[in-house]
């Protein structure tokens, strides 16, 4: 019986790859990589530091390390969000109907706790999650599950017992392999990937989430 819904942050909850994106090719071709907006859907969904090792060993380049790079985009991207506010449809209600379905309601990040907070912020969504994980500190981000057991556990129910809410094919195998229901809701130029298959439920977008697709998972 289901107890519980982890909701993804970027992507899902907010319109912030496009950000993510922005931010990336801003930060790196300033360092001389050669990388343009759609080379960044190639790691959608991966924690930022291994974003930038991607880069990194495919395009070395001289001066600043990795941490330093990473630490330049997520001050980029924090800025970002704090100047739009990018919300994305449905949210609200999507938590609404799991709260009404006596679901605990929590989130499961590859971002650092530090955007994860100032975004939650940023939306006035501080209140809605009863544990906030960051795949910051693990020693994998997604698609390694690490990060969704933890948050079942701060939540205190089995991972088998939550359904999760996810944009990346990435963040799905995360949920899939953590022995989680999921609900994938992509972008729409990924909406065709033939991976979202081992989802439960594939959405257009969190406008869609009712009590019946709740209540029959």
């Amino acid at each position: 019986m289901l107890q519980a819904a982890v909701f993804d942050m970027d992507g899902l909850l907010v319109d912030s790859e496009p950000f993510w994106q922005r931010a990336q090719v801003e930060v790196l071709t300033s360092l001389g990589v050669q990388i343009a907006q759609e080379d960044t859907r190639e790691t959608t969904g991966l924690r930022i530091d291994q974003v930038v090792e991607f880069w990194f060993a495919k395009q070395p380049w001289q001066g600043q390390g990795c941490a330093a790079v990473t630490e330049s985009i997520v001050c980029r991207v924090e800025a970002l969000i704090r100047e739009h506010k990018p919300m994305l449809p449905g949210v609200l209600e999507a938590i609404q109907v799991c709260e009404q379905a006596g679901l605990k309601i929590g989130l499961a990040s590859s971002s650092p706790m530090r955007l994860i907070q100032s975004t939650l912020q940023a939306l006035s969504l501080e209140d809605k999650f009863g544990a906030v994980l960051s795949a910051e500190h693990l020693r994998y981000g997604k698609p390694h599950p690490e990060v969704y057991i933890n948050a079942a556990d701060a939540l205190g129910v089995p991972p088998q017992a939550c359904v999760a809410f996810e944009d990346s094919v990435n963040g799905l195998l995360a949920a899939k392999a953590a022995q989680m229901k999921g609900i994938a809701v992509p972008e729409a130029h990924f909406a065709e990937d033939a991976r979202w298959a081992i989802a439960d439920h594939k959405l257009r977008s969190l406008n869609e989430v009712s009590t019946s697709l709740i209540t029959a998972l």
